[in-house]
């Protein structure tokens, strides 16, 4: 695995965590008056970092905004966030244990 796509997963793994974090909080406070929906978006930075390269990935910062708009929380949006956040969480982590997997098979010289 290359510096560039380890920096990528990483920062990926960290959007996706805080997008889960969000979208809980989101459906904890859907009955609050005043509470203003979060959300969070990463991918298209994240891509354009990569162009760039690993500096420019490992120093992308992600965060939570406020959504705008007032329309307060849609549980079944939130639902479907969660679940698409943690579908591609585990698939990242997947992939991160395939890599290992070879890497120890390496030094274990195939055993």
């Amino acid at each position: 695995m290359t510096p560039l796509v380890s920096a990528i997963i990483t920062k990926a793994l960290d959007g996706l965590a805080l997008r889960s974090v969000a979208s809980a909080q989101n459906i904890a406070n859907a009955n609050s008056a005043s509470f203003r929906p979060l959300n969070v978006s990463f991918e298209a930075e994240l891509a354009a970092a990569a162009e760039r390269g690993e500096a420019a990935v490992r120093s992308l910062d992600i965060n939570a905004v406020e959504s705008g708009g007032g329309q307060g929380v849609r549980m079944d949006l939130e639902l479907a966030t969660q679940s698409a956040t943690a579908l591609r969480y585990g698939a990242l982590v997947d992939i991160l244990g395939r890599q290992l997997a070879l890497t120890r098979s390496i030094i274990r010289g195939g055993q």
